[in-house]
């Protein structure tokens, strides 16, 4: 196939969820095929059967049985399981976990072959895909040990308005404190930073850090995280070349309208970042893992049970992480090119003598 378009593998995520359904009513748009060429890593018989149960007219899906048969005109869907699988719409079964990882399995050994420039990822059940091959808490952790860069991964949520990372992802709130630590925040910082520049094309990026406790600790009042912790690691972060401010109260930076002024938000903790991005823009945001070797972008909601298969659920959070996952990987290619050949500084002792 000619590379004149990016190649996106979408991974079905939970079956019974409506994983399918704003896959389909995404690709459902023409328009959508213009810019890129989509391979569903799933089942035709599970699509088969949401492309019915939705009624979504015109949509033909090409079958392949691998990445080299591959239709750079059509939506091409692989077959990740031979077993027949049995929708329970609504539900959470092991099936329906084990369909998921087979396909997230199949779409991340293309992407490590370079076939694929990136993956979107429907939405998966955490606790129905965990095996003794899947034993992490998310997306996210997954990608990491695959993808690591040798620095934490980040989980990037965006929106028209605002980019918030969180420091600590899927872990119980009784554990936050406890794992938070200089190094930890410095790192996310570089990698916030580095993502901004190079995913996100922003020049001189700054970043508000937001502290731990209520009112930020209070100045050791409340809490000594935010000066033992994350004051330091603002610090060895600007040694580095981060542009960041905070500690933050985080009620008051967002109730304030204070995001406004910053290309970058890090939370210390997933629901202090999520909660008010998740109130802006629950049905359009996009999850972004930010320090991977790859481009991976989801929408920001989950399987959704309660809305499976009633034609409801709204496929903008989808769509939208197709097109961010196209224009990151633009804008890395194009990073690449500016930065292949740099102007060599050349040192005052080594130029040649002058001639009179």
């Amino acid at each position: 196939m000619e590379k004149d378009r990016i190649v996106i593998g979408i991974t079905q995520g939970d079956i019974n969820g409506i994983g399918y359904e704003v896959i389909l009513k995404t690709l459902a748009d023409a328009r959508m095929l213009e810019s890129f060429v989509p391979v569903i890593y799933g089942s035709t018989k599970v699509a088969g059967f949401y492309r019915k149960q939705l009624d979504i007219q015109g949509l033909n899906l090409n079958t392949i049985n691998s990445i080299e048969e591959l239709n750079p005109k059509r939506i091409n869907i692989i077959n990740c399981t031979d077993e027949e699988i049995k929708v329970e719409l609504g539900k959470s079964t092991n099936e329906a976990g084990k369909a998921a990882y087979a396909a997230l399995e199949r779409a991340t050994d293309d992407l490590k072959k370079g076939f694929l420039d990136a993956i979107v990822t429907a939405p998966i059940n955490k606790k129905n895909i965990q095996s003794k091959d899947f034993h992490f808490p998310g997306h996210t952790e997954y990608l990491e040990d695959k993808f690591g860069t040798g620095t934490p991964s980040l989980m990037l949520l965006i929106n028209d308005v605002m980019r918030v990372a969180v420091v600590t992802g899927h872990i119980p709130v009784e554990k936050v404190s406890e794992s938070l630590s200089v190094k930890l925040i410095a790192e996310k910082l570089v990698v916030f930073n580095n993502s901004l520049k190079q995913d996100f094309t922003i020049i001189g990026p700054r970043i508000a850090v937001l502290g731990l406790n209520p009112h930020a600790g209070d100045d050791g009042l409340i809490g000594n995280e935010e000066n033992e912790i994350i004051l330091p690691a603002m610090k060895e972060a600007e040694s580095k070349g981060v542009i960041c401010t905070g500690p933050y109260a985080a009620d008051g930076f967002f109730g304030s309208g204070h995001f406004n002024k910053f290309d970058g938000i890090l939370a210390m903790y997933h629901d202090q970042g999520l909660i008010p991005f998740k109130t802006i823009s629950m049905e359009s945001g996009v999850n972004y893992t930010a320090g991977l070797s790859v481009i991976r972008t989801s929408p920001a909601h989950g399987t959704a049970y309660d809305l499976a298969g009633q034609n409801v659920a709204s496929e903008d959070s989808f769509r939208q992480a197709i097109y961010m996952a196209c224009d990151i990987y633009q804008n890395r290619e194009m990073n690449k090119e500016i930065s292949k050949n740099p102007l060599k500084i050349e040192n005052r002792n080594e130029r040649a003598p002058r001639v009179e």
